[in-house]
C-alpha cells in the first residue's frame, strides 16, 4: 500500500476535513480527494462519511487510523531526526496570549536559540485561543499556548500550568473601601469602583466573581485595553480595580504600587496547554521546546 495514501488519510482522519488536511499536506483539496477515493477503491470499503461540514470517519477508517497512525508517526520521528543533525538550525512556529507568551515562554524558549549545534530559531505571533488554534490546525503554528483545550483528534494538548488571579486596586481604593473582604451580599460596595479591563465583556472581572462571589459583577468597563500588561499599569495608575494574573502583578504587589482586595481560601485558576498537531511531537524541535516549557513550568506554580 501506497505510504503517501495512508499519510493523506491519517490526516484526514485527525483533522476532519479535506480542505483542512489539504493545507497541512500542502496539497489542493482535488488531489487530497483523489488520494482517498484510490485508498477507498483499494481496500473496497469507505472510509469517510461525506458531510455538509467536513468529514466523519467509518468504523472502518477509525480502524485503519488507530493501526497506521502510530507507524506513521515512528517514520516522521525517524526522518525528521535525521534532519535535525544535519541541520543547524530548525525554526519554531509559536503562537499564543500576548502576555504570556511575552512573559513566561520566550524567555525560557531563548535559551534554545544559542549557538550549540542544533541551534532554534523562533518567530511568534499573538491571538485568541481561538485564534490560534484554528492557525495550527491549518499548519501556520508548530506549538501554540492555549487557555483552550482543543477538541477532537486532529490537535494534542499537555495541561502546563494553572494561573492565580488576583483582584486588585491602587492603595487609595482600599483605603477607600475600608476592607479587604468582600462577600456578595456586600457588592454594592465595589459598584462605585471603575473597572479596568481587556474587552467589555470583563472576562477577567466576570469569571471571579463567579467564582469567589458566586454572582456577576454590576459594573462597567471604565478603561477598556486589549492587554494585560496595560491593565496593569492603569491599576497602578488608580484607574479602578482589576483582576490580573498573579505572576504578572507579583512585583506590584510587593512593590505596594498595587494591594489585592481579597484573599479567597480557593483563588481562580485558569489553566494553560501546551497544544501541537497530533505526530508533530516525533519532530526534534518541536519536542525540544515543548519539553523545555514542561520543565520551566514546574517552577511558575
Amino acid at each position: 500500500m501506497d505510504l503517501a495514501l495512508l499519510r493523506t488519510f491519517v490526516t484526514v482522519h485527525r483533522a476532519g476535513s479535506f480542505t483542512r488536511a489539504a493545507a497541512l499536506l500542502g496539497l489542493s483539496q482535488p488531489a487530497v480527494t483523489s488520494q482517498i477515493r484510490t485508498l477507498e477503491r483499494q481496500l473496497g470499503r469507505p472510509l469517510f462519511l461525506r458531510q455538509a461540514r467536513g468529514v466523519t470517519p467509518t468504523t472502518i477508517g477509525d480502524e485503519l487510523a488507530h493501526k497506521a497512525a502510530p507507524h506513521l508517526d515512528a517514520l516522521v520521528e525517524i526522518t525528521e531526526t535525521g534532519l535535525d543533525e544535519e541541520s543547524s538550525s530548525r525554526t519554531l512556529h509559536l503562537a499564543g496570549p500576548p502576555e504570556f507568551t511575552a512573559e513566561r515562554a520566550l524567555p525560557v524558549l531563548t535559551e534554545l536559540t544559542g549557538d550549540d549545534g542544533r541551534r532554534l530559531t523562533l518567530r511568534t505571533s499573538f491571538g485568541t485561543a481561538e485564534e490560534t488554534l484554528e492557525g495550527l490546525a491549518a499548519g501556520h503554528h508548530d506549538l501554540v499556548i492555549s487557555t483552550a483545550r482543543p477538541r477532537g483528534t486532529l490537535l494534542t494538548a499537555t495541561a502546563l500550568c494553572d494561573e492565580e488571579h488576583v483582584l486588585v486596586a491602587a492603595p487609595h481604593w482600599a483605603e477607600q473601601l475600608g476592607a479587604t473582604s468582600f462577600p456578595c451580599k456586600d457588592m454594592p460596595s465595589l459598584e462605585n469602583v471603575p473597572v479596568v479591563e481587556v474587552h467589555e465583556s470583563l472576562p477577567f472581572v466576570s469569571r471571579y466573581w463567579a467564582s469567589v462571589f458566586d454572582c456577576r459583577p454590576t459594573a462597567s468597563g471604565a478603561v477598556i485595553v486589549p492587554d494585560l500588561r496595560a491593565v496593569l499599569a492603569c491599576a497602578v495608575a488608580g484607574a479602578g480595580l482589576a483582576v490580573l494574573p498573579r505572576y504578572l502583578c507579583a512585583a506590584a504587589l510587593e512593590r505596594g504600587d498595587i494591594v489585592a482586595l481579597h484573599d479567597p481560601a480557593v483563588p481562580p485558576l485558569r489553566t494553560y496547554f501546551l497544544v501541537v498537531r497530533t505526530g508533530t511531537l516525533a519532530m526534534p524541535h518541536i519536542a525540544r521546546a515543548h519539553d523545555w516549557l514542561l520543565h520551566a513550568a514546574a517552577d511558575w506554580c
